[in-house]
């Protein structure tokens, strides 16, 4: 049960910045990724579709015997979380509620921005989640729905994405937060210039990466964490998009040079699996 990986799922290559992380903090796990990039970005969609989308790329990762599932996606933890919970007979970890207590623990004013996906602010999730520990904090929301577009085309660090985040970050700048919830895995790849942008007193919260913490925790609580320090783990990656692209993307970012990426046709999930 020790050896068996632990599952990632994300709508293209944003949670591999939770992996990243994983992989820092847990460097004897072994990791099973799949990024649905062919059906990116979810912010956009129906609650339906994204929770249809995440069942079934749940499913696809428990035939490959996970021992735990992290939802590397504020989109799909907001709409699937608890539908996966009840479904799934082994440890779920969503994205929000490590952010938001992130979020509460930093904040020296009370005032907190969220920014995120379509789809994600108008669940209104990370409000809910810090209102139910702290109702006296100020929450701003603020959609960003050309931040995947920029990261999943392998942009995050030129132009285009500083134009990009300096025009829709704009109206944060009228509001007095001193702390910023990054509630998208995308979004940590465009955190040099999104500190840039915002001024260096900002403090960032990466919430992917506090997700991470709550997955040590729960390792150790249901007794999962592999402790071989002489294992050499061999991570599996998978995407529904391009391979090529996934891997050059996901090489820069996670510094491996000989990573291997599957490509997953659509046809062997689509459908595949209902909410029944």
């Amino acid at each position: 049960m020790k050896k068996r990986p632990i599952g990632f799922i994300d709508s293209g290559v944003g949670g591999l910045t939770v992996v990243k992380e994983a992989m820092r903090q847990l460097p004897h796990e072994v990791f099973c990724y799949i990024g649905d990039t062919a059906r990116c970005p979810y912010g956009p969609r129906t609650p339906e579709q994204v929770r249809q989308f995440t069942i079934e790329l749940a499913y696809f990762l428990m035939e490959k015997d996970i021992k735990l599932l992290v939802i590397a996606c504020n989109t799909a933890t907001a709409t699937t979380l608890t539908t996966l919970k009840e479904l799934l007979p082994i440890p779920i970890v969503g994205v929000i509620l490590p952010g938001s207590r992130a979020a509460i623990k930093a904040t020296r004013n009370q005032r907190i921005a969220v920014i995120g996906t379509e789809g994600t602010i108008a669940s209104n999730e990370y409000q809910k989640s810090i209102f139910r520990k702290n109702q006296q904090i100020d929450v701003v929301s603020l959609a960003c729905p050309k931040f995947v577009p920029v990261v999943e085309s392998n942009e995050y660090t030129g132009p285009l994405a500083k134009r990009v985040v300096r025009e829709t970050l704009m109206p944060l700048h009228k509001t007095k937060m001193d702390t910023l919830i990054l509630g998208c895995t995308h979004y940590p790849l465009l955190r040099p210039i999104i500190q840039d942008v915002m001024g260096q007193e900002i403090q960032l919260i990466d919430s992917g990466a506090e997700t991470i913490n709550e997955v040590s925790v729960l390792l150790d609580y249901y007794n999962l964490a592999e402790a071989n320090p002489n294992s050499d783990p061999l991570h599996q990656f998978y995407t529904t998009g391009s391979a090529e692209m996934f891997k050059r993307i996901a090489s820069a970012w996670l510094g491996f040079d000989h990573l291997v990426v599957n490509h997953i046709d659509l046809k062997e999930i689509e459908g595949k699996y209902g909410t029944e």
